[in-house]
């Protein structure tokens, strides 16, 4: 025991570097961004995040979102703590039998227009969870999906990315 906690005290962390910073691409993209929820909505974006019942991967880069380096109130699109502000409603996890009627009480609360993202793989068909006799399924299964974001789980440039899509897609439709 006393030589594992020396070699604790000895050892540095053991971290990844940081990302490369490329400050002025991702300031583009938050701006069109922004630009496209004036363009479509006439005001900011309001998110509310929704954890279906997944393994926390998905949040910790969603919450990055708001860090200092992504900073996203600064370009106008903001996280909302209730469904009955939101346009967006970005949902992560499988849905577990638990958080079924948790998740379709928080669509039918959420105004027209509104829109789903499903979040990570998980999200799209139960991911390494599926068949579980806890999880009910996708999002698709519960509420209807706009759009998903592939990756176990997605950057938040991905994330950002593919906010961008979905505004831009919307407002080709109308």
């Amino acid at each position: 025991m006393r030589k594992l906690l020396f070699e604790i005290l000895v050892k540095p962390p053991l971290t990844e570097r940081a990302p490369a910073a490329d400050e002025s691409a991702l300031a583009e993209l938050a701006r069109a961004l922004e630009q496209a929820a004036r363009v479509r909505l006439g005001r900011s974006l309001a998110i509310r995040q929704v954890d279906a019942g997944s393994c926390n991967g998905c949040e910790l880069e969603i919450h990055a979102l708001n860090n200092a380096y992504y900073n996203l109130e600064r370009y106008g699109l903001r996280f909302v703590a209730s469904p009955r502000h939101a346009d967006v409603l970005l949902v992560t996890g499988p849905v577990t039998r638990n958080m079924r009627e948790a998740l379709e009480r928080t669509w039918n609360a959420t105004p027209e227009p509104k829109w789903v993202v499903a979040v990570g793989d998980c999200a799209l068909d139960g991911g390494c969870f599926a068949g579980s006799y806890a999880v009910a399924g996708g999002v698709a299964d519960v509420v209807p999906v706009d759009l998903h974001i592939s990756g176990c789980p997605p950057s938040p440039v991905a994330l950002l990315e593919g906010l961008l899509s979905l505004l831009e897609e919307t407002a080709r439709v109308d």
